[in-house]
């Protein structure tokens, strides 16, 4: 298990992101968690250049509709990149493991079939306070590394 914020990275290392455009598709399970996420992404994008404007948010109502919904923002010409953010932790059944496996294969299908990159977001911890020290806790956020990602997928 990681010890050490994850968040932390070279800032020289990020192009300048100020004339990308960003779509996000964040759910609204889990709105701690998510919510944190997004400010996370939204402030990365936007400390490395990125303006409001060309940040376009859009949610969905659970982690499996983020396939969908990347899906559908892919189809907009406009976006250099697409961040997928959602949260699913561990309960008492195998949803958890339907879940967190459809998503993954579908949007590592999306980027295999997409000419734009989409960034997965997904959180799938075991508890909550696992949620929470990779949404802005003691590992940092991985909104923010979701940011950094999409912005190096997007001048690759």
């Amino acid at each position: 298990m990681a010890t050490k914020n994850l968040s932390e990275y070279n800032l020289a290392s990020v192009p300048d992101a100020s004339n990308m455009c960003f779509g996000i598709v964040v759910s609204e399970w889990n709105p701690e968690i998510t919510g944190a996420l997004l400010d996370g992404c939204v402030s990365t994008l936007e400390k490395h250049g990125a303006i409001p404007e060309n940040i376009h948010v859009k949610t969905v109502p659970g982690s499996f509709e983020l396939i969908y919904g990347a899906q559908q923002l892919s189809r907009n010409d406009g976006y250099d990149a697409i961040i997928i953010l959602g949260s699913v932790i561990r309960g008492e059944t195998p949803h958890f493991d339907y879940i967190c496996q459809g998503v993954t294969q579908g949007i590592a299908h999306l980027n295999a079939t997409n000419a734009i990159p989409i960034v997965y977001g997904l959180l799938t911890t075991n508890d909550l306070q696992q949620a929470r020290d990779r949404a802005g806790g003691r590992l940092g956020n991985k909104g923010d590394e979701c940011a950094v990602v999409a912005i190096k997928m997007a001048k690759f």
